[in-house]
């Protein structure tokens, strides 16, 4: 059979209209280049004319017209103002100008600066302690006055930056009030945390690095929720017990600025309340509460209406991710979809029309669109097509633009109507494969134990001869709820894997997400257990196939998947033969408590779980070539997991290979990331093949 070479082309299909002496046919750059709206009938796409030249094209969504696209004279929009950190102080533009006034002039330094929402005050945390600033006086007011190194007021204690508000959070830990009135905070006491040190290895004498960091079983910062009145600088606490050990997050105002909600989760991770507090009089009152015997997660997604109605939330308490619209008493409004399949997330919410848009995976590695209206009924499908989906709304929702992909599909843009009747296909990106330059992706299930049928992703080398025998390396993260594989697009251009005569796999197990909570829950108190038994399936379905080679069984990654490593080549020291494990978990007694007790409970409460997902228990199996990589002042997963298993296989007189990486922290970049890079490609090569 000939092969032909590969030809990306992009099919523009509007109708062959000849405008201003340039005709536009089956030309056109990938996917149809870049596309917004110029109101709700029309929108802008970017074209090819007869020279090959780049032009842009106001097209009528109803009849596909098109011509030149001129946009209309308009002022600028506004500069907003805004507050940057510069030099560790405070910097002001009101927007207006190109320069900006420095505001804070003080030896402490300045973290996190938020403008108030009427644009006339910035808070922000200096020392631990919380602050604001009058931008139109200059003054400065002191909000709290006890922050030291254990109290936190506004920043947030490690393990909540970590775990709960997300490194996004850049550890602040304050939200203004809707009205720009009131500032309400987190303060956290890390006296009873246990201290944890990193030692630098590049200094004369060592320069160690202090954390508290609480591992399962610990004691927690103790954390209460205040509300600072900026006109009076009154200071008022909500009236939680703060002897209880629990975990207070994810603020959602209302509105009116009258109540706060707040997220109130039990150590043990299985009960979430939300109360609605009082900033005023911090009396606090229940309106919602979630229990599951293995864990409910903090709601970090909770949509606040802007019209006071109430609030909309995405639950697993049907064991499906799905919408709920409460209002403020906490009274079920409407369960907005009802599905047995996971609704990803809010795209758009049009109150005035009532119309919520949302995304979502019927089938589970696909996502797709769909609307329904604020009382639960008339949810529509708007888009179609076994892939990946990304839409584009019209200002007004008449229309939408789809981008999708799938693994066999490189690309369609189409426009759709409301209802997601396909309108016309606006363009299409085609290629033809050739076995000599390019990669190939197959989408496939594996079987499993108890009925499941694992989603994967089989990526083939350049000139891949079924007739031969390949090596096969697993890319895995494997944590719960942490599903990777998805059926789209994965290029032609070839991985430095696919170029090098290796195949790899992305493989999703049974609590990945996939499958709902109950496949999730499969982990409960069980960390190591199930991703090993359906990788290990995984391993046992390629064998059978001719041309993988099961003496060349390979697994990497990074984290929970360095973790997932290092569980592979000693418990399933049976199926993998190779694997390189980057700065890895490998005893959850040693990781924080808050992501593994969420998991696993403590060591007290389950001892044979503990011992059951710790690496260094199965050391003694290792009979494969492990390559075990990490960073000296990971703050996140201590350097001291490696250092203990190497220590156990040391010990077992097992042979192993280790790369420290001097002051790396959880992933690193710069000139220690290119030589990780090439270190890893060489052990591939010379364990693989000899090179």
């Amino acid at each position: 059979m000939k092969i032909s070479k590969i030809r990306l082309t992009t099919v523009i299909l509007l109708s062959g209209l000849l405008l201003s002496g340039m005709a536009f046919g089956q030309r056109g750059g990938r996917g149809g280049g870049g596309t917004t709206w110029i109101d709700d009938t029309h929108y802008v796409d970017m074209q090819k004319d007869k020279d090959g030249k780049d032009v842009r094209m106001s097209v009528d969504a109803a009849t596909g017209k098109a011509k030149l696209y001129t946009p209309k004279a308009e002022a600028p929009a506004p500069m907003r103002p805004s507050v940057m950190v510069k030099d560790g102080e405070l910097w002001y533009s009101d927007g207006t100008s190109a320069t900006s006034r420095q505001i804070t002039a003080n030896p402490g330094k300045e973290v996190n600066p938020r403008l108030s929402p009427d644009l006339k005050s910035v808070a922000f945390t200096r020392d631990n302690d919380l602050y604001m600033i009058d931008l139109a006086t200059n003054l400065e007011r002191r909000l709290t006055m006890d922050g030291t190194k254990l109290i936190y007021n506004g920043y947030a204690s490690w393990v909540y930056y970590e775990e709960i508000l997300g490194r996004a959070s850049q550890y602040c830990a304050f939200w203004w009030s809707p009205d720009s009135k009131t500032i309400s905070f987190l303060r956290f006491d890390d006296t009873e945390v246990p201290l944890f040190v990193l030692m630098r290895g590049d200094s004369l004498h060592g320069a160690p690095e202090y954390t508290r960091y609480p591992v399962p079983g610990d004691p927690n910062p103790k954390v209460k929720l205040g509300f600072a009145d900026i006109s009076t600088g009154k200071i008022t606490w909500a009236k939680f017990d703060y002897n209880v050990d629990q975990y207070i997050a994810w603020p959602s105002w209302k509105p009116d600025s009258k109540e706060m909600m707040i997220q109130v989760l039990n150590r043990d991770q299985n009960h979430m309340q939300f109360f609605m507090v009082n900033p005023g009089t911090g009396d606090p009152r229940k309106i919602y509460d979630e229990q599951r015997p293995t864990w409910v997660d903090f709601f970090e997604d909770i949509y606040v209406l802007k019209n006071g109605t109430g609030f909309i939330m995405n639950s697993y308490r049907s064991d499906w991710h799905n919408l709920y619209f409460h209002d403020w008493n906490g009274k079920l409004v409407a369960n907005l979809s009802n599905v047995k399949w996971r609704v990803s997330g809010i795209t758009k919410i049009d109150e005035e029309k009532g119309i919520v848009y949302f995304s979502g995976r019927p089938e589970s590695t696909e996502t797709q669109y769909f609307s329904v209206k604020l009382d639960g009924t008339g949810m529509v499908q708007l888009t179609e097509g076994a892939g990946s989906h990304s839409i584009s709304l019209s200002p007004g929702g008449s229309y939408l633009i789809d981008n999708w992909n799938s693994v066999t599909i490189p690309g369609k843009k189409e426009l759709r109507d409301k209802d997601g009747k396909l309108v016309r296909l606006i363009s299409e990106t085609k290629y033809e494969y050739d076995v000599t330059k390019n990669q190939k992706a197959e989408y496939v299930r594996i079987p499993s134990t108890d009925g499941f049928q694992l989603p994967a992703t089989i990526i083939y080398p350049i000139n891949f001869d079924p007739t031969k025998k390949y090596p096969v390396i697993f890319t895995i993260y494997g944590g719960p709820d942490a599903g990777s594989v998805r059926n789209s697009f994965k290029g032609t251009t070839p991985s430095w894997y696919a170029l090098n005569g290796i195949i790899t796999i992305d493989v999703d197990h049974r609590a990945s997400g996939q499958f709902g909570k109950k496949g999730i829950d499969y982990m409960y108190r069980n960390l190591g257990k199930w991703e090993m038994v359906d990788y290990e399936e995984a391993v046992k379905w390629l064998r059978t196939k001719p041309f993988v080679d099961g003496t060349r069984m390979g697994i990497t990654g990074g984290s929970y998947g360095g973790y997932t490593t290092c569980m592979a080549l000693t418990a399933g020291a049976d199926y993998w033969t190779h694997g390189m494990a980057l700065y890895s978990v490998t005893d959850w007694g040693l990781y924080d408590n808050v992501y593994t007790e969420r998991f696993m409970d403590t060591p007290k409460d389950n001892p044979e779980g503990y011992k059951a997902g710790t690496a260094m228990n199965f050391a003694a199996n290792l009979k494969g070539k492990l390559f075990i990589v990490h960073g000296e002042m990971d703050d996140n997963v201590h350097m001291q997991n490696s250092i203990q298993l190497i220590s156990k296989l040391e010990d077992l007189n097992k042979e192993f290979q280790f790369m420290m990486y001097p002051n790396g922290r959880h992933g690193w970049g710069g000139a220690k990331a290119t030589h990780l890079r090439d270190l890893q490609n060489k052990f591939w090569l010379k364990e693989f093949f000899g090179k």
